[in-house]
């Protein structure tokens, strides 16, 4: 997922993307409002990470200015103001959230998770497709080639994740976080043994394989796998 921070304070915005980037995020680091302003409003972003005391254009007015545009980016403001007036203007403004500097990095990051949480698109159909492989959503029912697969309850979450998210490159920690809600010691191989069973039911046995894995990034879903050999490299 991508994030827009906008921070001026150069250490801040520093540790603010260095430790979301090692969470998995895709991080924008805008050090000026008017750049934060822009990139808001001319690029896609999953949630902006806002300070309001910015040197020419603050955080106030840019959340106005986006939510007037019609634009719904999930907003968290970051800010040393701490006064109660300062939460509700931020709020009312249409931010989705206020934590206060100074702040400890693990509240940051359940913030930012639950936002992103919140703030999924609600679904629009009752399937997910890749190539032959359908995913009904009501029914919770998976078939390939018109044959039936039963998964589990996770396998089935960890499905629908690949799906939505088809063609990108999923880091272990966003796969952790979005499917068991949690945060997984770099370590662990719960991931890759959840992916290896998920892989056998869906990919064993066609000629077509969808599951791959990105070395050193994560995994992807995707009907083309002719770019494996590059991203593996």
């Amino acid at each position: 997922m991508r994030l827009l921070v906008v921070e001026n304070e150069i250490k801040t915005g520093n540790y603010l993307e260095k430790g979301l980037t090692e969470a998995g995020f895709v991080v924008v680091l805008a050090r000026t409002g008017l750049d934060g302003h822009h990139l808001a409003m001319t690029e896609t972003f999953d949630l902006l990470v806002l300070d309001v005391m910015l040197p020419d254009v603050d955080g106030w007015r840019i959340v106005h200015s986006i939510r007037d545009a019609g634009l719904q980016t999930p907003v968290l403001f970051l800010t040393a103001r701490d006064s109660v007036d300062d939460r509700v203007k931020g709020l009312e403004l249409g931010a989705d959230d206020y934590l206060v500097k100074p702040f400890v990095f693990a509240e940051l990051l359940a913030r930012v998770r639950t936002l992103l949480r919140r703030g999924t698109l609600p679904v629009v159909t009752d399937q997910l497709r890749a190539a032959d492989l359908v995913l009904n959503l009501p029914r919770r029912r998976v078939t390939r080639g018109g044959r039936k697969i039963n998964l589990s309850h996770k396998e089935f979450c960890l499905l629908e994740l690949l799906l939505r998210r088809q063609g990108e490159v999923l880091p272990r920690s966003l796969i952790a976080s979005q499917v068991w809600d949690m945060n997984f010691e770099s370590d662990t191989n719960v991931i890759d043994v959840a992916i290896r069973r998920l892989r056998a039911k869906i990919d064993d046995g066609f000629e077509s394989k969808l599951i791959h894995t990105v070395r050193g990034l994560g995994y992807r879903l995707d009907v083309d796998d002719q770019c494996d050999a590059e991203l593996s490299h």
